[in-house]
């Protein structure tokens, strides 16, 4: 199994999603984006201007922003994508006829969440060190955008393949990712929360990505837990992956 033969496997699974990119990365770029600077208006301009250190907390929340969009633009893409593309289209059943190895077959079907979220944080930066241009800029930001659009693109792609109708889609969203988006650390500190409940908001992988996106565009000191867990959660997410297509539990 050659890195090579895999990253070409991947790149001709993941085929048809760039074309879809290519053909409509202005409506899916405005999409992805429409969410957070909504989130950066209410909150840091509107909630923001009225705290004694309104400009302090806009600078506090574009990393939870970022975070927070390498969750929005992944999942609900990827698991709706591949939800239809099984329960409508078969032809996510078509491309395991194929003599393409698992590995590949997971990772091309993550490439179009990766991509979206990759150029959306990137705009988001941009976006953040207008407003805020204490905030430093660093090349691990980027590996931290890629490692965890990854991470939640394989969660969304572990959705696609165990739900068997939509409305179960929709109660992930409602139960897991609605209160991801708000609990964990994106808007406001979770050491603000109580001891049971900051416990729980730990676990949860989005937590540990916006601690790092602040830790690093902070300048203060990456959390080596967190980093621990990101790739912890991202390993364990394409191993079930793995596992239910080469099983074919999908």
């Amino acid at each position: 199994m050659s890195a090579g033969g895999i990253l070409n496997e991947t790149y001709r699974v993941a085929w048809i999603d760039l074309c879809y990119l290519r053909d409509n990365i202005i409506e899916t770029l405005l999409t992805s984006l429409v969410g957070p600077l909504l989130y950066l208006l209410a909150f840091g301009f509107g909630i923001g201007a009225h705290m004694d250190d309104g400009p302090g907390y806009v600078a506090f929340i574009i990393p939870g922003i970022i975070a927070l969009n390498t969750l929005s633009s992944t999942f609900s893409t990827v698991s709706m994508r591949v939800f239809i593309q099984r329960r409508f289209y078969m032809s996510f059943d078509e491309m395991l006829l194929c003599p393409i190895r698992v590995p590949a077959v997971v990772l091309g079907k993550c490439v179009f969440g990766v991509l979206r979220a990759m150029m959306s944080c990137t705009i988001l930066l941009f976006i953040g060190c207008l407003l805020a241009p204490d905030i430093l800029l660093s090349p691990w930001i980027f590996v931290i955008i890629f490692i965890s659009s990854l991470m939640f693109s394989l969660l969304g792609l572990l959705g696609g393949i165990t739900v068997k109708k939509s409305a179960s889609l929709s109660l992930i969203s409602g139960v897991f990712i609605v209160p991801m988006t708000f609990l964990c650390g994106t808007l406001f500190n979770v050491s603000d929360l109580p001891v049971w409940a900051g416990s729980i908001v730990y676990a949860l992988p989005l937590t540990h990505v916006s601690q790092l996106m602040r830790s690093v565009m902070e300048g203060t000191a990456i959390p080596a837990d967190s980093i621990l867990a990101v790739l912890i959660y991202t390993a364990a997410f394409f191993l079930i992956c793995w596992y239910l297509i080469k099983t074919n539990r999908c």
